[in-house]
C-alpha cells in the first residue's frame, strides 16, 4: 500500500517498524521519560509541570461547564476571541486589523501553518526556506508537491537573512518565502535590515510571504517586527501566532492565522474541509489568558536566567559553543567539533540521561548542532542540573 501514497508520505517513518528518534513522531520519545531522562528536545512551556495560570484554568473549566463545550463553534473561529486578538495585534505587532475579515481560529499553530501554505503552492512550485528551520517547514510543502528550497544562514552574520543568497536561489518557479521569525532553532530574531531586504525581495519578484511567529512573546529587548506590518507587505504575507510558547498553553491547541481579507475570503470558505473547527472551552480559555496576560512575567524570567546559563554552562565545554539566545526558550549549540550530532545526541541520552533534538532534523546547516529546549520544568534547578549533566558527558565524550 506504501507505494500508493503520495512520496513525502511513503518515505515518512511513525515509529512502528523503526525506531524514531525525533521528540514530535511515534511514542519512543515520550517513553524516554519513564526512564527519568530530563525531555529537553520538546518545546512546551514547563513540561511536565504546571503552566496553566488559575483564571485561565477557571475560565476553561468553566467553559466546559457551559452547555456550549461539546458544540461547534465557527471553523473562523469566536468572534469575541478575535475581537480581543485585533487589540492584541494592533498594540504589539502593528497591524490595523477587521477581526471579522483578517483572523481565522485554527486548531494550533501546526494546522494554521499548513492551511497558510496550502492554497498557495502548486505541484513543482518552489518554497524559499531560511534554514535551519522549523522541520514541518521542508514537510508541509513537499507533502503539497512543492519543493523546499534552503537557503542555508551564516553563524558568522548572526543567522541573519543575506539578500544575495535569497536572490541567488529564486527561479521562475519559485512562489513562496516561507520564514520561522524568530527562528527556530537558532532563536535568531531577524533585524529590520534582514526584513527589509526580504521586504524587497517578495515585492520584486511577487511572491508570498508565510511568516510563523510562534515565538515572537520573548526577545530580551531585541526588536520584533512582524513583517506584514511593513510597507507593500500585509496584501502579500500571511502570519501565523500561537498560544503554545508565549503562554504555554500548548495543550488547548489553539493559533491563529492573519491576511489581507483576499487572501482570507478563500480560507474561510476552505475552513471547514481542511482544518475544521476549534475547541470550543479552549477559545474561551485562550481568551481569559488574553484579558490577563500578567502570568507571563514568570515565563520570561525563567527563560532570562536559564539562557545566560545556558550560554555560561554550555561555552566551558572543550569543543562546544554556542550564542546567547536571542529569544523563547531554545539554545543552538554547536557541538561539531566533538564529531557527529546524531551520535552525540544519542550519548547523551544514555550517559547524561537528556534528551536533545539533534540538529540534522532542521534542514542544511543542522548538522553538527544540538537543539535544547530550556523552557522545561518549572523549577530552575531542574534545567541547571540537566546542564551541568550534558557538560560532564561531554566532557567524557569518548570520539574527542
Amino acid at each position: 500500500m506504501k507505494e500508493r501514497m503520495i512520496p513525502a508520505f511513503a518515505k515518512a517513518v511513525g515509529g512502528l517498524f523503526s525506531t524514531v528518534e525525533k521528540a514530535d513522531v511515534g511514542g519512543a520519545y515520550q517513553e524516554l521519560e519513564k526512564q527519568g531522562v530530563a525531555m529537553m528536545g520538546w518545546a512546551d512551556p514547563f513540561i511536565p509541570d504546571r503552566s496553566m495560570p488559575r483564571h485561565v484554568e477557571e475560565a476553561y473549566v468553566a467553559a466546559v461547564r457551559d452547555e456550549s463545550a461539546p458544540h461547534y463553534t465557527a471553523p473562523i473561529g469566536s468572534a469575541a476571541l478575535k475581537e480581543r486578538l485585533a487589540e492584541k495585534l494592533r498594540r504589539q505587532n502593528g497591524l490595523q486589523v477587521d477581526p471579522a475579515r483578517n483572523i481565522i481560529i485554527t486548531p494550533g499553530s501546526d494546522s494554521g501553518l499548513y492551511f497558510s501554505i496550502l492554497p498557495f503552492v502548486h505541484p513543482g512550485d518552489e518554497v524559499l526556506i531560511p534554514c535551519p528551520s522549523y522541520p514541518n517547514n521542508f514537510l508541509d510543502v513537499e507533502i503539497m508537491g512543492g519543493v523546499p528550497v534552503p537557503v542555508e544562514l551564516r553563524r558568522e552574520n548572526g543567522y541573519q537573512l543575506e539578500r544575495e543568497a535569497l536572490e541567488a536561489r529564486i527561479t521562475p518557479r519559485t512562489r513562496m518565502v516561507l520564514l520561522t521569525h524568530p527562528n527556530n532553532p537558532t532563536t535568531t530574531v531577524y533585524n529590520r535590515a534582514s526584513l527589509e531586504a526580504l521586504r524587497e525581495i517578495c515585492v520584486s519578484h511577487d511572491l508570498i510571504l508565510v511568516c510563523d511567529q510562534a515565538f515572537e512573546d520573548f526577545t530580551y529587548g531585541a526588536e520584533m517586527l512582524t513583517p506584514a506590518a511593513m510597507e507593500g507587505m500585509f496584501e502579500r504575507t500571511v502570519t501565523v501566532f500561537s498560544f503554545s510558547k508565549g503562554m504555554g498553553l500548548s495543550g488547548l491547541r489553539v493559533g491563529y492565522v492573519v491576511c489581507d481579507d483576499k487572501i482570507m475570503d478563500a480560507m474561510f470558505a476552505n475552513a471547514v474541509a481542511v482544518i475544521g473547527a476549534t475547541s470550543t472551552a479552549a477559545q474561551r480559555a485562550v481568551l481569559a489568558a488574553l484579558e490577563k496576560p500578567e502570568f507571563m512575567a514568570e515565563f520570561e524570567r525563567a527563560y532570562e536566567f536559564r539562557r545566560h546559563k545556558a550560554y555560561e554552562i554550555l561555552n566551558s565545554i572543550p569543543g562546544v559553543s554556542c550564542d546567547l539566545p536571542e529569544s523563547g526558550f531554545l539554545c543552538w549549540v554547536d557541538v561539531s567539533a566533538l564529531g557527529s550530532s546524531s551520535d552525540i545526541a544519542a550519548y547523551l541520552v544514555k550517559k547524561a540521561k537528556v534528551s536533545v533534538n539533534d540538529g540534522v532534523n532542521y534542514g542544511p546547516g543542522g548538522a553538527g548542532h544540538l537543539r535544547i529546549v530550556l523552557g522545561v520544568y518549572r523549577d530552575d534547578q531542574r534545567v541547571v542540573d540537566a546542564l551541568e549533566r550534558i557538560k560532564t558527558a561531554l566532557q567524557e565524550y569518548p570520539g574527542r
